[in-house]
Parts: structure tokens; C-alpha cells; sequence
């Protein structure tokens, strides 16, 4: 389970630039479902996204996940959370260009303490999970949009988190690969993953698996 409680983020507080990005959030999100944050660019949805997932925090409230307050986390420990508990799946890719597949997905995992075998043993089932087996060994920098992202989708699923996080995932990709990209999420709420996708996208619309759909606009929850 996650609960947010009265999340609000103020950028450059306190000062004649301040911006309140997000403003009195509260919902909850089920183990397991899929959940949809919807609004367009600018609406915050990106900001309570990155929040949930521990890479900034709130000026004010709750994060709750697990019954942990994320939002209450020093850096190391946050840092932490986020290698065990989290897979992130962002529009840029962020992967490495000049290295394979199969070195960009192992480089996630290092920090975690595993063992070489483990670590192959791991990185071999994210990339069939992620239907890019048959790229492993080749440089990022010679892949498609559809294969850079499904070499992301490995990457999130390497330490097998429970919770994936989305950023515009399909903000990249032609409408083909946007639907092979729906149809892997798909594959992971099957798998009893809870999937949190910020777009604004119309593709996610209307889709069956989506459990609930939270539109945001000008940092506020809107019916």
C-alpha cells in the first residue's frame, strides 16, 4: 500500500520565484495495481512522481509505502530504498550508449551486493521479461527507440522491485512500439507488480488493466 497525506512541493521557497508545483495531494494506491497520473506538462504529475519514487522531497506531508515514510529518509538510506524497492522507466532512457545491454542492466544491480552468477542469472530473466534477449550484447548507441526502451524495462525489472515507476514512457516511441510497450505493462501487473505511470499520453486511456486513473492539473487532484 501507498498513501500519500498532504503532499506539497514549493520550489525556490521563500524567495519572488516561488513556485508551488504541488499542492495538498492525498490518495492511495493498491499493492498490485496500476494507476495512471494524468495531466499535461507543467501539471506536477512528473514532481509527485519523482517524489514518490525518493528522488526529491516533499516541502510538506507523507509518502507512505510499506508503512515507511519515504518522504522522512536521509539521502544514503533513500538511495537504498530506491535500489531494492523501485524500478524507474523514464522518457530519455537514461541508459549508458556506449555500453551493451546486458552491461547497462548489470551496472544497476552492482550496488546491491550480489554475486557475478546472481547478477547474470538476474540480468537473463529481466531482458526475457523484457523481450530484448536477442540484443544482450549489443551497444545501446546501435538500438531502435522501442528496443532502448524495452532495454529500460529490463533495467527496472533487474532487482525485481515490486514497484515500478513510469515517467512519460511512451513520450519517445512511434505508436507501434507505444502499444508493445502498454502490452509489457500488462505482462507486469500479471506478475503482481504495482505499476504508477505519469503521462499524458491518450494511448493509456480506457485501458482494462488500469486500476485507477488520477488526473492532475496545476499541482492539484481534479475529478
Amino acid at each position: 500500500m501507498i498513501k500519500i497525506v498532504n503532499l506539497n512541493k514549493i520550489f525556490n521557497e521563500n524567495t519572488k520565484k516561488e513556485f508551488q508545483a504541488l499542492k495538498d495531494i492525498t490518495f492511495e494506491i493498491e499493492d498490485f495495481s496500476c494507476v495512471i497520473l494524468k495531466g499535461i506538462s507543467g501539471s506536477g504529475k512528473s514532481t509527485l512522481l519523482s517524489i514518490l519514487g525518493a528522488l526529491s522531497k516533499p516541502s510538506s506531508g507523507k509518502v507512505l509505502i510499506d508503512n515507511e515514510n519515504i518522504a522522512k529518509l536521509p539521502d544514503l538510506h533513500a538511495s537504498s530504498f530506491r535500489a531494492k524497492k523501485l524500478g524507474f522507466i523514464f522518457q530519455s532512457y537514461n541508459l549508458f550508449n556506449e555500453l551493451s545491454v546486458k552491461d547497462n542492466i548489470s551496472l544497476a544491480l552492482i550496488p546491491l551486493g550480489f554475486s557475478q552468477k546472481q547478477i547474470d542469472e538476474k540480468v537473463e530473466k529481466a531482458i526475457a521479461l523484457a523481450n530484448i534477449s536477442h540484443k544482450k550484447d549489443e551497444i545501446v548507441y546501435n538500438l531502435s527507440g522501442g528496443e532502448k526502451q524495452r532495454c529500460a524495462i529490463a533495467r527496472a525489472l533487474a532487482n525485481d522491485a515490486q514497484i515500478i515507476l513510469c515517467d512519460e514512457p511512451t513520450a519517445n516511441l512511434d505508436y507501434d512500439n507505444s502499444i508493445k510497450f502498454i502490452e509489457v505493462l500488462k505482462e507486469l501487473k500479471k506478475l503482481n507488480k504495482t505499476i504508477i505511470v505519469a503521462t499524458h499520453d491518450p494511448i493509456f486511456d480506457n485501458l482494462d488493466f488500469v486500476d485507477k486513473t488520477i488526473n492532475i492539473k496545476n499541482g492539484m487532484i481534479c475529478e
